[in-house]
């Protein structure tokens, strides 16, 4: 299917950039009405230049006025939402030796609590957005295969992940009787300017495009769970379930070969 069928009401954060640039493009080469969220202004304006089904909404998820500012603005120009669709959040990798608390602190605000802030300014819109032909309203975030398994240097990445999934997992118990669904996105690899930073082998890594389209086949199909390129999830995911013991073992076989790349390059 590769994308979401009728036309529906999107608010799509971390649109300027990686995996929600993708997406946006995708979104409105579809004919979706699709409110653009990131930081920069400058960025969202490119994308929605001659797109008149573009609403373009800078706003930041650190800030509950900033984002409620912004579910304002959805609410009067679209009357509601069909999909929320949380994109944005960051990666930074601790070095235990330097334990770092403002990382750790920073990156669990960003990747969970700016999820949750942009959840609660969504939420009303998808209950007074009930559209019959679009189907049920649909809040689906972007995790991370990383909240599968335990990594070396993820402690904060990876925690931030693990508890945005564990949280999207129960909301959706009990958004269930509202006719509420949710999504939760876990990629692997994904080329993006987050991941370029990165000083690892990404194995089986894949373009933002083809990123877009798992994710929006996913939706499509209202997937609880749409995690990709399959062969490394599905890897990852049986890695997550060995017993600790073997766990620790798998991972302290990872933190040598970082060791080990760390010493070469110095």
């Amino acid at each position: 299917m590769q994308g979401l069928s009728g036309q529906r009401r999107i608010w799509l954060t971390g649109a300027s950039s990686g995996i929600g640039e993708a997406l946006a493009r995708r979104l409105l080469e579809q004919g979706h009405r699709v409110a653009l969220s990131a930081r920069r202004r400058e960025p969202l304006a490119a994308l929605a230049d001659g797109q008149a089904r573009a609403l373009v909404l800078p706003c930041d998820i650190s800030d509950r006025d900033s984002l409620r500012q912004a579910a304002q603005g959805i609410d009067e120009a679209f009357g509601g939402l069909d999909v929320l669709l949380h994109v944005a959040g960051t990666c930074e990798y601790l070095d235990a030796r330097r334990f770092d608390l403002d990382l750790v602190e920073r990156v669990i605000d960003v990747n969970l609590n700016g999820a949750l802030r942009t959840i609660d300014a969504a939420l009303p819109l998808l209950r007074r957005g009930r559209d019959k032909d679009a189907g049920p309203p649909l809040l689906a975030a972007v995790s991370s295969a990383a909240a599968y398994l335990p990594l070396p240097r993820a402690e904060a990445y990876g925690a931030s992940k693990a508890a945005l999934s564990h949280f999207l997992e129960s909301l959706r118990l009990d958004l269930a009787d509202e006719g509420i669904d949710v999504s939760v996105i876990h990629p692997g690899f994904v080329a993006t300017p987050l991941t370029e930073r990165n000083d690892f082998p990404m194995p089986m890594r894949i373009d933002a495009v083809s990123a877009a389209r798992a994710i929006l086949d996913g939706l499509e199909r209202r997937s609880r769970d749409i995690h990709f390129p399959k062969r490394f999830t599905a890897l990852v995911k049986l890695a997550g379930i060995l017993p600790p013991a073997l766990r620790f073992r798998l991972g302290r076989r990872l933190t040598r070969a970082g060791d080990s790349r760390q010493e070469a390059s110095r």
